[in-house]
C-alpha cells in the first residue's frame, strides 16, 4: 500500500470520526431539549387558564433543535456523509451557520435522504 493511499485512509477515518462526534453532540443536545419538555408540561397544567389570542397562530418555523434532531437521526441511521453534504450544500461548515429562514428548506431536503 502506498503512503498516499495510507494518508487518504487516515483522512477518511478522521472525517468519519468527526461525523460520529457531531452525531453524538446532536443526540446529546436533543436529549437535553427532551428532558426540559416535562417541566414545561407541568407548568402548563398548573396554569389551567386557556391562552386566547386575537390572531390565529402562524405556522412556526422549525427551530435549530428541530433540524438538529432530524439530522442527528439521519446520521445515526448511517447517513453521516449525506448530512454533511446537505449542510455544506447550504454554504455552511456546520449546522449553526445556516440561517433560521433556511430551516424549512433544509428539513425538506433532509426528508429526501
Amino acid at each position: 500500500m502506498s503512503k498516499t493511499k495510507l494518508a487518504l485512509d487516515v483522512v477518511t477515518d478522521l472525517r468519519n470520526l468527526a461525523g460520529s462526534i457531531e452525531t453524538l453532540v446532536f443526540a446529546l443536545e436533543s436529549n437535553q431539549t427532551d428532558s426540559a419538555a416535562p417541566v414545561e408540561k407541568k407548568e402548563a397544567k398548573e396554569n389551567k387558564e386557556p391562552k386566547k389570542s386575537a390572531q390565529p397562530q402562524k405556522a412556526q418555523l422549525p427551530t435549530l433543535e428541530d433540524v438538529r434532531a432530524k439530522l442527528a437521526a439521519l446520521s445515526q441511521a448511517g447517513k453521516q456523509v449525506q448530512v454533511k453534504e446537505l449542510i455544506t450544500g447550504f454554504g455552511a461548515k456546520k449546522l449553526s451557520d445556516i440561517p433560521a429562514d433556511k430551516y424549512p428548506e433544509l428539513l425538506e431536503e433532509a426528508e429526501k435522504l
